[in-house]
């Protein structure tokens, strides 16, 4: 649905998947069973750590954190794109666009600083063994949550904020699945120097500064464990890591090639499917990551299930 030049947009049309009309019910079961994997999965997680007193530690603090903004960053997508999968016209208004927007910005964003806080954790406990209680004390655990949330609060309502000072006339199509920044972007008849200046800013304060931190923990973990003269130690520090950094790969290794090393030739279909990775594939990966690499988790899920049975 076009508008008119000099009207102001009151809806925007979602393009959505570049999938065939007789594909359309396949990709829909597939869609929707990713989606309950992802759900189911992740609220596993975030129970187990609820409930059993020996995952009461840091590291699965920051896990059920980082499951929480796994299951909201994937429901701020995925139901209105099984929703305009089923309908003949794929509208979101302007105020749900917005909001969608906000919020799709906020848990990515949190999903970064989490994975910060994470390896934070992990260079402590392999760093200093002895003084890991102490360090990742309680408070220091629950600040840096708190931080995360704030930092992600204004991050994302300072871009959505720009974005409602822009006018929408003539064209309303957005040539992707939700609401994404570059894409409204490309649609308005404003002025949006300002916007993108803000977006490459904060961009280094939301992404590449928190890969660094990430990358310089893991270097000096690196360092601390060829310091270790016994295999074990090696395979013991490895194993501890291991998870965390699947994860970080899975959600950085996306993150990059989409918008920090865009090519020329990146199509809209290639754009849609990078963004499918890291907004729907990785989140239904990481209760998988988590559980099936991770003694603790599956030890948890076995006490947790037996005191079902046998107490009821």
């Amino acid at each position: 649905m076009k508008m008119e030049n000099q009207s102001i947009v009151s809806e925007f049309l979602l393009l959505g998947l570049p999938i065939e009309p007789d594909q359309r019910d396949l990709f829909y079961a597939l869609f929707l069973a990713m989606y309950l994997t992802t759900v189911l999965g992740n609220l596993l997680i975030i129970l187990l750590i609820h409930l059993d007193s020996h995952l009461h530690t840091p590291m699965y603090f920051f896990l059920s954190n980082l499951s929480f903004s796994d299951l909201c960053f994937s429901s701020v997508t995925m139901p209105e794109l099984l929703q305009n999968m089923q309908s003949q016209v794929p509208s979101i208004p302007y105020a749900a666009c917005l909001t969608q927007m906000y919020f799709f910005m906020f848990f990515g964003d949190l999903e970064s600083f989490l994975l910060v806080a994470m390896a934070y954790d992990r260079y402590v406990a392999i760093c200093f063994p002895l003084h890991y209680t102490t360090i990742m004390s309680p408070k220091l655990c629950f600040s840096l949550v708190a931080l995360s949330w704030v930092l992600t609060t204004f991050h994302a309502l300072l871009h959505t904020l720009l974005m409602a000072r822009l006018c929408f006339c003539a064209d309303n199509v957005i040539p992707h699945f939700f609401c994404d920044i570059s894409a409204l972007l490309k649609l308005s008849c404003s002025d949006t120097r300002v916007n993108e200046l803000v977006i490459y800013f904060m961009a280094g304060l939301t992404a590449v500064i928190p890969f660094l931190l990430i990358i310089t923990s893991y270097a000096r973990i690196l360092s601390s464990i060829l310091k270790v003269p016994s295999s074990g130690g090696i395979c013991k520090a490895f194993s501890t890591c291991g998870s965390h950094l699947s994860v970080v790969s899975l959600f950085y290794g996306t993150v990059i090639v989409l918008y920090l090393c865009p090519s020329a030739d990146n199509s809209i279909v290639k754009e849609t499917v990078m963004s499918m990775m890291y907004t729907v594939v990785t989140p239904m990966l990481n209760p998988f990551i988590y559980s099936l690499r991770n003694r603790d988790m599956k030890g948890a899920l076995g006490r947790v299930f037996c005191k079902k049975i046998f107490f009821g």
